[in-house]
């Protein structure tokens, strides 16, 4: 029972993790980087952005999928 139940929550993350990767920019600084828009307020303050939220649920999402991929082999 356990392990079905881990494994429903392993393919919703894993379908998260996807959407979540997928909805973040590129890191690519692009023609941006010229005129200065680096260094623009949401240059400065990422981790306040939508983009900063985006790479944090990424690194929790990436953590969650190792140990669930861990225990569910273990099981």
């Amino acid at each position: 029972m356990l392990k079905i139940i881990l494994s429903v929550i392993f393919v919703i993350l894993c379908v998260a993790l996807t959407v979540i990767v997928l909805l973040q920019e590129g890191k690519s600084a692009g023609l941006g980087s010229i005129g200065g828009m680096a260094d623009s307020y949401w240059g400065k303050n990422k981790g306040r952005s939508m983009e900063g939220n985006l790479e944090r649920f990424t690194k929790a999402a990436a953590v969650l999928f190792v140990v669930l991929a861990v225990a569910l082999n273990i099981l």
